[in-house]
């Protein structure tokens, strides 16, 4: 958190804030916020702001403000300064709050490049997709919150998008093969679509650069519902771990392939 639909949510909310803005300051209140050498931005002019995996950059006249948000990191629209405030980017009457509970997030300054990662989660073709898990003998869900083969999804959606596709989070992804390539990514376009609109996530403090927090959480079918009735057919929900992550699977909708051990 916040993964795709949060950081899309985050960007349409404030793109009609700030774009075409000139910045007058920016405040740092923590150094742990910027871990790498930042110039000075004052005067420069927010040419758009846009989503890049699960971070937030802006573009400005000269160069590229990256927002890693992590685990609690929020982009807040006219807002005070609280206590979890740890920078503060001043435009003539308002400002954004960059904000961090957690403090795992940060901000990042280049002339124009960004971190080479995958494609994009909603952006990806299908066969592009199967393709890329052709090749892959790493379990599902491991894979698909790795940045560097997909960009964009986390812990959240990867188990909600493997419930939709009936596709047990340890299966190895060359396993998958064609059909159920496609009907993962199906899914995949499905669940982040509908989360966008919904506005994402609000599993703890998540809310968007206005305030709202996201309704998506209503429709988990199986993220954080151990125990709970699978809404596709009634088997209780089980959590697992797998890569080092806590994960939520229907045991009867989600059957790991012959001969796959279900071992960690």
């Amino acid at each position: 958190m916040p993964e795709l639909p949060e950081a899309e949510t985050i960007v349409r909310t404030l793109a009609p804030h700030i774009e075409g803005r000139r910045l007058e300051a920016m405040e740092i209140r923590s150094a742990r916020a910027a871990p790498e050498p930042l110039p000075d931005l004052a005067g420069r002019t927010v040419e758009r702001v846009r989503r890049y995996g699960k971070q937030v950059v802006w573009d400005l006249d000269g160069g590229l403000l990256r927002f890693e948000l992590r685990m609690t990191g929020l982009l807040l629209w006219r807002v005070e300064p609280g206590p979890y405030t740890r920078v503060r980017l001043r435009f003539c009457g308002a400002a954004v709050c960059f904000d961090d509970i957690r403090q795992f997030g940060s901000l990042r300054w280049s002339a124009g490049e960004l971190p080479r990662l995958g494609p994009d989660a909603l952006e990806i073709e299908a066969a592009d997709l199967a393709r890329r898990l052709a090749g892959r003998r790493a379990r599902i869900k491991p894979l698909l919150t790795d940045q560097r083969f997909l960009r964009g999804l986390g812990n959240i959606y990867a188990d909600e998008i493997l419930h939709r596709a009936r596709v047990h989070p340890m299966t190895p992804a060359h396993r998958l093969g064609g059909a159920r390539a496609r009907r993962l990514h199906a899914a995949m376009r499905e669940v982040l679509t509908e989360a966008i609109a919904l506005g994402g996530s609000s599993i703890s403090d998540y809310v968007d650069a206005d305030g709202r927090p996201g309704r998506f959480q209503e429709r988990h079918r199986v993220y954080g519902r151990e125990g709970a009735p699978c809404p596709a057919c009634g088997a209780r929900i089980r959590r697992i771990v797998v890569g080092g992550r806590g994960t939520w699977l229907c045991p009867r909708c989600q059957r790991l392939p012959r001969g796959v051990s279900g071992r960690v």
